[in-house]
């Protein structure tokens, strides 16, 4: 019998399994700080590199400031650039007030050469490395200051810098008048400035900061001036304008409710007064003027100091001039320049003047000239209340004050071949004592009132003297006697004489 035997089974080999290793967490924070401590280390050491490459230079240090000047990174030339461009200009400071001057007129000049060696210093051989690194370091300017100049140029800017208090007032709104507050006023304190200009860390900013002193205001309640404007405010404002060459008036009548908008106040040396804003004023004014024709007309400037004038003094009424345009006039048949003057109450050298390019000695019917306006013969202020009046032909004088005669006098005019000419003037001046040449006359008391011809004057005065002599003309009083002059007694040729300041209206009628 035959054995089976069983053949072997061919054993399998097993693939070798590669496990991964596992590292402990321990390990793995072991390396990472090791990591970090190298990456550290490098970090370290190029900032150190870069330090000593930074410090080695000669540059300045990144983070450094001259006086709000960045110069950080810059050579000594370049520092210097920067800085004298920067510095040719202080800026002074107030709060928010800021102005910018001349260093030189302050005085100051910038040291530059010790301003960036500070700079260079800075960070290697005085303050921190870090800060001039990385930090904000804002260095003060060295300057070289003269005291003197320093002195006069902050005096010189007290104008621009100080402001002047603001009183109390009011102003309008609508139908109503309200209270403004007061308002502090600011002055520049002069020596405290001038230490602060010369301490050391003053300029680190790149500002000079004033030294200011508060400025009461004088008025702090405006209650009484609103009374004051009240009381004012109850009446219209009135303004009279006199033609002293018609010795006729208009008034003009501003109402209340118009002049309020206009009301200010004024400082001045009494105290706090009233006045009209100019501007509205003066257009009102020229819009007044527009209505009265082309024969008159007012001067708005004058009108307008009459109304401020009255209204500090709390007055609602002012007084001012008319004037008289020049007018034009046709030749007529039988008309001469004399003739025409006559007519006119005009000197025949102001028609010739007023017509340079006329032949007035051979003048035509229908011709057209100018005669000049009576205004030229009143030249100086209008003395409103005092008046003169002459008559050719009664031979007479009249004296007013206020619109009432105090005087009535019997008076001598012209001769025909030398007459007085008919018009109105004004008293031009007082001399004591006049002479005439012409005729060898002193004559006492005399007031100048008009150019009878260019360089001389007729004028109104007492008996004269023949060569300083002999009186002449003491019976003739009532008829024409004199060359042109007005011929009064001497009693009355000394009391006009005082009477009558100059300016006072002389008004000849034929």
């Amino acid at each position: 019998m035959q054995r089976l035997y069983s053949a072997p089974i061919p054993r399998r080999l097993a693939k070798p399994q590669t496990q991964g290793m596992r590292l402990k967490p321990v390990t793995l924070l072991l390396l990472g700080a090791g990591v970090a401590a190298l990456l550290i280390v490098m970090s370290v050491v190029a900032l150190l590199l870069g330090l000593a490459v930074v410090l080695s230079s000669e540059r300045v240090l990144p983070a450094v400031r001259i006086g709000g000047v960045p110069v950080g990174g810059m050579s000594e030339a370049e520092a210097a650039v920067a800085l004298r461009a920067a510095w040719q200009v202080i800026t002074l400071r107030d709060g928010e007030r800021v102005w910018g001057v001349q260093a030189e007129q302050l005085g100051m000049a910038l040291d530059v050469d010790a301003t960036v060696q500070r700079a260079l210093r800075y960070g290697r051989q005085e303050g921190s490395a870090l800060l001039g690194l990385f930090g904000t370091v804002d260095l003060q300017p060295i300057f070289r200051i003269d005291p003197s100049r320093a002195t006069q140029g902050l005096a010189g800017l007290a104008a621009l810098v100080d402001l002047p208090p603001r009183n109390a007032t009011i102003r309008a709104e609508g139908n109503a008048l309200i209270a403004v507050p007061p308002v502090f006023g600011r002055a520049l304190q002069l020596g405290e400035t001038l230490s602060r200009l010369a301490a050391p860390d003053e300029l680190a900013d790149g500002y000079l900061d004033l030294v200011m002193r508060e400025v009461p205001p004088e008025v702090t309640d405006a209650a009484p001036l609103l009374a004051r404007a009240a009381a004012l405010l109850s009446a219209p404002l009135r303004l009279t304008l006199y033609n002293p060459v018609t010795d006729r008036s208009l008034t003009w009548a501003i109402p209340s409710d118009v002049w309020r908008n206009w009301l200010v106040t004024d400082n001045a040396e009494s105290g706090v007064v009233f006045s009209l804003a100019r501007a509205p004023l003066e257009a009102y004014l020229s819009e007044l003027s527009a209505g009265l024709g082309d024969a008159q007309y007012i001067k708005v400037a004058e009108v307008t100091a009459a109304l401020q004038s009255a209204l500090q003094q709390e007055r609602t009424e002012a007084w001012a001039r008319l004037y008289n345009a020049p007018t034009q006039y046709t030749v007529r048949a039988g008309d001469t320049l004399g003739s025409i003057a006559w007519r006119h109450g005009m000197q025949m050298f102001r028609i010739q003047r007023a017509n340079p390019n006329v032949n007035l000695e051979a003048l035509r019917v229908g011709q057209v000239i100018t005669i000049p306006s009576k205004d030229e013969l009143l030249p100086l202020p209008i003395v409103p209340n005092k008046r003169i009046v002459i008559s050719i032909t009664r031979q007479r004088m009249w004296v007013y004050e206020n619109g009432q005669l105090k005087w009535d006098w019997a008076a001598s005019t012209g001769i025909s071949s030398s007459p007085t000419q008919h018009g109105v003037y004004q008293v031009l001046s007082h001399e004591g004592t006049a002479y005439a040449s012409n005729w060898n006359l002193y004559m006492p008391y005399f007031l100048s009132i008009y150019e009878a011809v260019p360089g001389f004057y007729n004028g109104i005065h007492g008996f004269p003297r023949r060569g300083g002599a002999q009186v002449i003309w003491e019976n003739a009083l009532g008829r024409p006697v004199t060359y042109g002059c007005i011929l009064i007694s001497i009693t009355n040729a000394r009391l006009l004489y005082d009477w009558a300041e100059d300016g006072v209206v002389v008004e000849i009628q034929p």
